[in-house]
């Protein structure tokens, strides 16, 4: 049986981990705003960025129709 390949690098977890805590703390910044972030779907958002900043694996966002229709489908 063939084994199963990471979607995302162990580094990219630590920084999601790492904005997690942050969140958690209550001393996670948004980027241009600066406002303190309460989400922890944000949180997780600049995780995945600052690791792909870093050049770690990580899928790229999804763009377009297909992002549209994934977030239309989750709102119903």
């Amino acid at each position: 049986m063939a084994r199963k390949t990471r979607k995302y690098s162990k580094k990219a977890s630590a920084k999601v981990g790492r904005a997690m805590k942050k969140r958690k703390a209550g001393t996670l910044k948004s980027g241009r705003s600066g406002r303190k972030v309460k989400s922890r779907k944000q949180a997780i958002a600049i995780g995945l960025s600052e690791a792909r900043a870093a050049g770690q694996k990580v899928p790229k966002k999804r763009t377009g129709r297909r992002a549209k229709a994934k977030k239309a489908k989750r709102k119903s």
